[in-house]
């Protein structure tokens, strides 16, 4: 393994790690409510969801973050090596994942193991060993 020292960027990776970390603190400090995108968002479209403001508030500044960014700097370029199939596919599985796993990597992975969930560490755990297994079988056992 080798790692591209140039696309290397430790301190924007710890800047934004530490705006994720902030926004969903004041998100729960604020509202009381667990900052998870797939919960903000599954509540958002059920009719008689209270709170529905602050979520769609939430969830545009998300949308709109990188349209910011973009103004001040360049994005970096998306690239990915699979068609509009594995696109489709990859969604519905992970949106799948989400229902059954009762939330996402926001969910579960930033809240939850900040509240020192033994239900968000044990699914984390499987969300990021299925990550890694992922990998390693498309790259080293498909040669993807």
């Amino acid at each position: 393994m080798s790692i591209d020292w140039a696309s290397f960027t430790p301190w924007s990776a710890l800047a934004g790690g530490a705006l994720i970390g902030l926004a969903a603190s004041l998100f729960a400090l604020l509202n009381g409510r667990v900052a998870g995108i797939s919960g903000l968002l599954g509540s958002l479209l059920q009719r008689q969801s209270e709170g529905r403001g602050e979520k769609a508030a939430f969830l545009f500044g998300l949308l709109l973050a990188p349209g910011l960014l973009a103004m001040f700097a360049a994005l970096p370029p998306v690239h990915f090596d699979v068609g509009s199939f594995g696109l489709i596919l990859a969604g519905l599985l992970v949106g799948i994942g989400t229902r059954y796993g009762s939330g996402c990597t926001s969910g579960h992975g930033v809240c939850g193991l900040s509240r020192l969930s033994p239900r968000s560490l044990v699914a984390t755990l499987c969300f990021m060993a299925t990550g890694f297994a992922t990998v390693f079988v498309l790259r080293h056992l498909l040669g993807g």
